[in-house]
């Protein structure tokens, strides 16, 4: 099936260089906010570890005098052209139908970050700048997003995900070629384990000479019970299997991560990413889990956002509280903020 998809994956190659010599030989426009940009992107569609990242970011920004906010699209959202606008709130709880999973989560997460969630990533930027007092914009998944100007550009890895063996759209996974890291200032190498990443970044370095390269640890914090919303060390998880679900865009690094931080996981099933889950999917996966013998649901926190409410299974449900981190923070942080520093545009 595939191979039926290379000359369409070789059509789509084409476009995606078109437009971006468009934009590089001022055929298209691009706009410039007031205030500094840092994008956070990938080269390919589905998981890659962005969303902890672009909390993590956000935080080191604020915790350094900036007044960040978050620029999104939000992604499968209802009313998709629509400007959302979530001022900083300490029961910020926005629904995931009107501004989507990603930014719903992250919303939750960071209730002290302004966000705007808008297609038009300019006139979110304009909005925030003008009505939110933001001096610094990270824009989520904007690699792609050639209509804005960028002062920084951070392309998020996974390194389970290799990018050169993969194709272009619809053959494969990528979204533009891996020629498109030339555009990159810094780079996250994300879910790092004990792997040697030498050779994957010898291969970076032949791209893009000046690509700063830096790694990050997906790290498990804890377990929120759902039907209370308590948060519980690791150790609190009821004793025995888990049976594990999720609608994200790398699955099995998910399942890994969890075999890794030590679970039984007695059954794993993914759907496609950004899933909302029906009632009779739900009524599956709980009698699944009971006929497994699992003591205990597992889903992540954005799996959490397409969830009905009022869902109660028998089996008691859990999501992982996990937190990206760098396995350099002092390195990327002075690198992020020299860039920073020398884009020339008004904090």
């Amino acid at each position: 099936m595939r191979m039926l998809l290379v000359p369409a994956a070789g059509l789509y190659s084409l476009a995606v260089r078109l437009r971006a010599a468009a934009y590089s030989w001022g055929w298209l426009r691009v706009r410039e906010l007031n205030h500094p940009v840092v994008c956070v992107g990938n080269l390919t569609v589905g998981g890659s570890g962005k969303t902890p990242l672009v909390a993590a970011l956000t935080q080191l920004l604020a915790s350094r005098g900036f007044k960040p906010g978050i620029l999104t699209r939000g992604y499968g959202r209802q009313f998709g052209s629509r400007l959302i606008a979530l001022a900083p709130g300490v029961q910020r709880d926005p629904d995931p139908r009107e501004v989507g999973d990603e930014p719903a989560l992250l919303a939750r997460a960071l209730p002290g970050v302004p966000m705007v969630i808008c297609a038009d990533r300019f006139r979110g930027g304009r909005f925030a700048e003008e009505h939110l007092g933001v001096n610094v914009h990270v824009l989520d998944d904007g690699f792609q997003h050639l209509g804005l100007r960028h002062d920084v550009d951070i392309v998020a890895l996974d390194v389970t995900q290799p990018i050169f063996e993969d194709a272009m759209l619809p053959a494969g996974r990528l979204r533009e070629p891996v020629s498109g890291l030339r555009r990159a200032h810094l780079m996250v190498l994300t879910r790092v384990g004990d792997e040697d990443t030498q050779r994957l970044e010898q291969r970076l370095h032949v791209v893009n000479s000046k690509l700063q390269i830096f790694r990050s640890r997906t790290e498990l914090k804890g377990f929120v019970k759902i039907a209370d919303s308590r948060i519980l060390p690791v150790e609190a998880l009821p004793p025995g299997p888990v049976f594990v679900f999720c609608g994200i865009g790398n699955p099995r690094a998910f399942f890994e991560d969890l075999r890794r931080w030590g679970l039984n996981v007695i059954s794993a099933r993914s759907f496609p990413d950004h899933h909302r889950y029906t009632e009779n999917e739900l009524a599956n996966l709980d009698r699944s889990a009971i006929q497994s013998g699992a003591a205990a649901l597992v889903t992540t926190e954005k799996d959490l956002m397409n969830l009905p409410e009022n869902w109660q299974p028998e089996v008691p449900l859990f999501t992982c509280r996990i937190e990206a981190h760098f396995t350099g923070p002092t390195e990327f942080e002075e690198s992020l903020l020299r860039l920073l520093a020398g884009c020339g545009r008004t904090r």
